[in-house]
């Protein structure tokens, strides 16, 4: 079957910093690949720039924790402290070498950090006998806030074109905006305008002491882990509005599902982001895009970028690939040992990996 990729390998340019020079984002990936100090590693080095060697338009590092209490998983990326710098500036450099943008993805996982892994327990936007987590001060928010900012700064400084704040899958940013989990009774709870005033002074502290040219991204989850469609796509209109993020990534799990919200049956997912004007603010799209067809898909149903996730696991080509054939087909799980090293993966990034069901094959 003929599919028309064209559009994949138009120019994407944002109201800050550089453009993409295709539609193609590597998605920010979980790789437990770096040092437990959480300075990076050469093999995590070695992934990601692979992936902006083989032609993506913007590549984005996995989750990066702006506090020590926010680290989410073993192997993990900090950029919480000035020790993170020579490795961050080594990434930066060599993803920037191949052309692309580069962007650091800042995170905190709240609730989700493991208490043996932090050494106390994890913070949550209120007590959360579920997880142990305590509920964070007044204080320690504006503290949470600041840090975040501070590492987007720091990360600007390593030489990245741009941070992408994690507002998604169950995370602090994500739990802040939860009515099921924040319960707070200050300014950071309550009404939705107050849920989302963690992520919003974050947004406006980067905007006021970082370069004009840096490149600002939001990611956000329009269901599950306490998000409500309806709220999202009020939250997604209200960062339109205020000019001060260039792309929000919705992370849909499925880029052509329906909302599980009974109330918007018969209507797609995606559909109630596309139908935004988002004048010059880009919508990035992840959730299962496999095949050349399936990036056609997303980008003719409105998006601007198309968001590779587990599929650049195995081909970090795959944007030269699909220019080199539209009817190119990826691999498909389980992948051998063998080709995954050829990618770039380590033997921790392929331990980690065998936890997803029939992934890796031995071989």
């Amino acid at each position: 079957m003929d599919v028309d990729v064209g559009a994949a390998f138009d120019i994407v340019d944002f109201m800050h910093g550089p453009s993409m020079p295709n539609r193609f984002m590597l998605a920010p990936l979980t790789n437990q690949q770096s040092n437990d100090d959480g300075t990076l590693s050469a093999d995590e080095c070695r992934w990601l720039t692979m992936r902006a060697a083989g032609g993506f338009g913007l590549t984005m590092t996995c989750a990066a924790h702006v506090q020590e209490i926010g680290r989410g998983f073993a192997g993990q990326l900090g950029c919480f402290g000035d020790q993170h710098l020579d490795g961050l500036r080594r990434l930066a450099e060599g993803i920037n070498a191949h052309g692309g943008v580069s962007a650091a993805q800042l995170h905190h996982a709240g609730n989700r950090s493991p208490a043996d892994l932090i050494g106390t327990a994890p913070v949550c936007p209120s007590d959360d006998p579920a997880t142990g987590a305590r509920g964070l001060t007044t204080g320690e928010v504006e503290q949470v806030r600041d840090d975040f900012i501070a590492a987007a700064q720091r990360c600007e400084r390593a030489g990245f074109h741009g941070v992408e704040l994690h507002g998604a899958h169950g995370y602090l940013l994500c739990q802040f905006l939860s009515a099921e989990l924040n319960h707070r009774t200050d300014q950071y709870g309550g009404s939705l305008n107050n849920r989302a005033r963690l992520l919003l002074e974050i947004i406006d502290g980067i905007r006021a002491t970082c370069s004009p040219d840096l490149h600002l991204a939001v990611r956000l989850s329009p269901e599950r882990f306490g998000m409500r469609l309806d709220e999202i796509v009020d939250l997604f209109t209200r960062l339109v509005d205020s000019g001060d993020v260039d792309m929000i990534d919705m992370s849909l799990w499925d880029s052509f599902k329906e909302p599980v919200d009974e109330a918007h049956a018969g209507t797609r997912l995606i559909d109630h982001f596309t139908a935004i004007d988002r004048g010059r603010v880009r919508l990035g799209v992840a959730g299962k895009l496999r095949t050349p067809a399936d990036v056609a898909s997303v980008l003719d149903a409105g998006a601007d970028i198309a968001i590779i996730g587990r599929t650049a696991i195995f081909h970090h080509d795959y944007p030269q690939r699909v220019a080199a054939d539209p009817t190119w087909q990826p691999l498909r799980p389980p992948i051998p040992v063998s080709t995954l090293r050829d990618e770039g993966l380590s033997d921790l990034f392929i331990g980690y990996m065998r936890n997803w069901e029939n992934f890796v094959a031995d071989g």
